[in-house]
């Protein structure tokens, strides 16, 4: 049976932009998942499912 991946794809995210969206909050380092979902190309409401 042939078995199908599906793709990936390869996205290049700089380092800038993924530490401006780093947050602290009572001291511990946080993104919010408007952020997480932004950087995923997804919709926040699927960041917030698989939490």
């Amino acid at each position: 049976m042939n078995s199908m991946k599906p793709e990936i794809a390869k996205i290049t995210i700089s380092e800038e932009i993924i530490i401006s969206k780093i947050n602290n909050i009572r001291g511990k380092q946080v993104m919010l998942a408007q952020d997480l979902a932004e950087l995923y190309q997804v919709e926040t409401k699927a960041i917030n499912q698989q939490v």
